[in-house]
């Protein structure tokens, strides 16, 4: 949900997270609801019949910031710096900020660095105000709600806000320009290693030096390497930013999860495959006309049909009584969740999707990537500062291990077996579930949302769950979670050796 969960690389298709690419706008523009369009012309306005949004095609279009980037230049730079990243995603450009504080020279290479991320990123406004992050964010909502079912919902008394693409991208690009950072536009085909430095190349025929090459690429990266088969869970969802006509909801709450399957009554094709593979709407209400709306697959594996995923969201709006008259953007997305982290310690450093730090459970990762970018840069800078030069493999040792300490990869173990279970809930054990979690005490289900428990704050969450799950919920979590539980403690007892 990074739009919601999280999150986005080419070769999952369009999306968020980093990432997948739609077009874009910024939310400053988006209550000039009839401007004209850069033609000057009137855009035409067309409703959707009975809710179906499919045949209207967004009008967004690629935006770029208005930046003076001090480019690397081959003719006069030399080519070789500390740190090289790939990548000027949310996760890319954190780290440049951050490690580039150190003094630690830093060319970040991509090809497009100005562009505004297509990615609609939602994030628990406490998580953005502990990073000193809060003046990036476009839109809060005092508290956020979870339709269990038609008689059941349930109010979060906690913040949620949509990050201000523009803003933050904005923020970080100043920040690295202060530093200063160096910017390379190209795309990068290869990566070389030797012994105490790597070296990039890339499409326009040039090659860069680095004690420490960093892929923020993406999650289809090809340059970070693994060990054990990538048996990920996919989360998948269709999302639009829309003027509509008018719809229900409150805007004073954005709804985090709507699990209520009324709008499939007379589809009973997709109300039998919705009770073996829910999908849930997940909404940011921006004011009485203006919605961003996303039907999501939380966790599937295989994947769920993209196609399954829009029909049933046509379903919803249609019974919702919500006529889209404006696609103003729209949203492809498609997320690995779970799976084994990257082999550790490698000779690329890796920050963001390919890196592991999705949360296995939620898809959530912006704020978690935020947060660790520092963690990340110190110990960067604790081998490549101005009093040390520790390279080569110690140099990739502390800095994997800095990124995943013990701690947090028995703590990814425990999401992801939260994540293996979710996975084998049909709807009304999936809203069992959820009806359970949400009335832990907000400590226990707070900090499972952004990481931030330890494992054994995560057993304790777990006996609490199951202590006020029904006597229905508590079936499906023991008869179906044993083989999740096993694989858990096997892995956590290999790392333990």
């Amino acid at each position: 949900m990074e739009t919601s969960l999280g999150q986005l690389s080419p070769a999952f298709a369009l999306f968020k997270n980093q990432i997948f690419g739609s077009p874009t706008i910024s939310f400053s523009s988006l209550k000039s609801q009839h401007s004209p369009s850069r033609k000057g012309t009137r855009q035409k306005v067309g409703i959707s019949k009975f809710g179906n949004f499919l045949d209207l095609k967004p009008e967004s279009q690629p935006e770029f910031l208005d930046f003076e980037l001090p480019l690397y230049d081959p003719s006069s730079d030399r080519s070789r710096f500390d740190v090289i990243i790939i990548g000027t995603g949310p996760a890319g450009l954190r780290l440049a900020e951050q490690v580039s504080l150190h003094g630690i020279k830093v060319c970040c290479v991509d090809p497009s660095p100005l562009s505004v991320w297509p990615n609609n990123y939602g994030v628990w406004v406490d998580e953005f105000e502990n990073l000193g992050l809060e003046d990036c964010l476009d839109k809060t909502w005092p508290m956020a709600c979870v339709y269990i079912d038609d008689q059941k919902t349930k109010y979060l008394g906690r913040a949620y806000g949509r990050v201000g693409r523009e803003k933050i991208k904005s923020k970080l690009l100043e920040n690295c320009l202060w530093n200063p950072v160096k910017f390379h536009k190209a795309k990068v085909w290869k990566v070389k290693h030797e012994e105490f430095e790597s070296v990039i190349e890339c499409d326009d025929g040039s090659e860069l030096k680095a004690s420490l090459v960093v892929d923020a690429s993406g999650f289809a990266s090809t340059f970070v390497e693994y060990d054990k088969p990538r048996n990920h869970g996919y989360q998948i969802a269709h999302g639009i930013l829309a003027e509509v006509e008018n719809h229900p909801f409150d805007l004073d709450k954005m709804v985090l999860m709507d699990w209520r399957d009324s709008h499939l009554q007379n589809e009973p094709y997709l109300r039998v495959k919705n009770s073996r593979l829910p999908t849930f709407l997940y909404v940011m209400p921006f004011d009485s006309h203006l919605i961003f709306l996303e039907e999501t697959s939380l966790v599937s594996r295989p994947i769920l049909s993209y196609m399954e995923i829009k029909q049933r969201m046509v379903a919803r709006l249609r019974h919702l009584g919500i006529q889209v008259k404006r696609v103003i953007e729209d949203e492809k997305c498609v997320i690995p969740m779970g799976g084994p982290l990257p082999k550790i310690p490698q000779s690329v450093m890796a920050i963001g999707g390919t890196s592991g730090i999705v949360h296995p459970s939620t898809g959530y990762m912006v704020a978690q990537a935020m947060a660790l970018a520092p963690v990340v840069a110190d110990a960067i800078a604790e081998c490549l500062g101005s009093t040390r030069m520790i390279r080569g493999r110690p140099l990739h040792d502390r800095v994997w291990n800095g990124l995943w300490p013990n701690e947090l990869r028995r703590v990814r173990e425990f999401n992801t077996f939260g994540m293996e279970t979710l996975l084998k809930l049909d709807l009304n054990a999936t809203r069992g579930f959820f009806d359970a979690f949400f009335d832990l005490d907000p400590y226990y289900w707070q900090g499972f949302l952004s990481t931030r428990l330890s494992l054994r704050e995560l057993v304790s969450l777990g006996l609490s769950l199951m202590l006020g799950a029904s006597n229905s919920s508590k079936f499906d979590i023991v008869t179906k979670c044993p083989v999740p539980l096993a694989r858990m403690m096997g892995n956590l007892a290999l790392e333990a050796i």
